[in-house]
């Protein structure tokens, strides 16, 4: 990252609008949900919150409830969009699709260390969190060299964006469980290069005409 750059960047991070998994309660993972009634009700209100900000361009990872999400945002603020691998969503291998409960008959060692250190997760075909962080701060990394001084968007998942924030604020482990973001809410960072990374703000729900938490 271009550090001799002064300007200040905001970016804008966004959890994606809800899809049948978060309804569910399922693990996702790579898993592609789309958007549900709700959730696209929720993408169209955040767009409107989005505007109001003048993004210069909105990141969205793969799957289609982040590039729905994305899309939906970029259209009401007239910028084009761009798929970032980086920001795709934590891969969950045996888990995804499936309910808590099942995972913790099934996996009832390694789901107790999911409920208490999940960063020290090891399991058979499941992404570290340690590498999910990793890719998605530099992919953030790579879009503040291009876009420094102007404010972008980046629409990705919670399993994605609580680390980045953890590493943007450089919080000690364990960090997940201290971080929440709801779908279709949205934090915001500011980089300078002479102070690194500000969080400004975190899971603003203000937006949305129906707040459903899933921290409850």
């Amino acid at each position: 990252m271009n550090k001799n750059n002064l300007k200040k960047t905001k970016i804008i991070l966004v959890r994606h609008g809800e899809c049948r998994g978060n309804r569910e309660g399922l693990f996702r993972g790579r898993s592609d949900f789309p958007l549900n009634e709700r959730g696209l009700i929720q993408a169209k209100e955040l767009a409107a919150e989005m505007r109001l900000f003048l993004p210069v361009k909105v990141f969205t990872g793969p799957l289609s409830r982040a590039k729905q999400t994305a899309e939906i945002i970029a259209a009401e603020c007239n910028v084009e969009t761009e798929e970032c691998a980086n920001f795709n969503n934590i891969k969950l291998g045996p888990w995804e699709g499936q309910t808590k409960d099942f995972i913790s008959r099934k996996y009832p060692e390694q789901w107790g260390v999911w409920l208490n250190e999940p960063e020290k997760l090891t399991v058979n075909g499941i992404e570290k969190l340690a590498e999910v962080q990793e890719r998605a701060k530099k992919g953030l990394e790579e879009i503040i060299d291009c876009y420094s001084g102007r404010t972008v968007i980046i629409v990705s998942h919670r399993a994605v964006l609580k680390p980045l924030i953890a590493s943007c604020l450089e919080m000690a482990k364990p960090y997940f469980w201290r971080i929440h973001m709801d779908t279709a809410a949205y934090s915001i960072l500011y980089f300078e290069p002479e102070r690194g990374f500000t969080l400004v703000q975190l899971n603003q729900n203000r937006h949305l005409s129906e707040y459903i938490s899933e921290w409850e």
